[in-house]
């Protein structure tokens, strides 16, 4: 296969919803009725198929999988989602925070190395 095959971009997007709910479930070592679970608490929203299955991303479990391990020690289910929503949103903020960072580095580099 060559890197021009559209399979090969699929395979490594984290996006692509490769997952059936059951094959998900079995990863995740939990049960369909924790995915629709965390689908109906808003956590993961999966994509339907043409037949309208739930189909999950390699991202969405592992989000799903953060989630379970919160269940697992005792948390309730929706608090567990809003802490996994929480902590995708300071991971999001910090990653954000670290490009503005660079990017003000870099201009003041430039500003400095223009004016000597």
């Amino acid at each position: 296969m060559t890197s021009d095959n559209p399979l090969n971009d699929r395979l490594d997007d984290d996006d692509y919803p490769a997952y059936s709910m059951g094959r998900a479930a079995e990863m995740l070592g939990t049960t369909p009725a924790f995915l629709r679970a965390i689908g109906e608490a808003r956590l993961i929203t999966p994509l339907r198929s043409e037949g309208g299955h739930r189909r999950y991303s390699r991202y969405q479990l592992r989000i799903a999988a953060r989630a379970r391990e919160l269940v697992d020690k005792g948390t309730p289910i929706e608090a567990a989602c809003r802490i996994v929503i929480l902590e995708d949103q300071l991971e999001e903020a910090q990653r954000i925070n670290a490009e503005y960072r660079r990017a003000a580095a870099e201009a003041a580099e430039r500003a400095g190395s223009s004016s000597a």
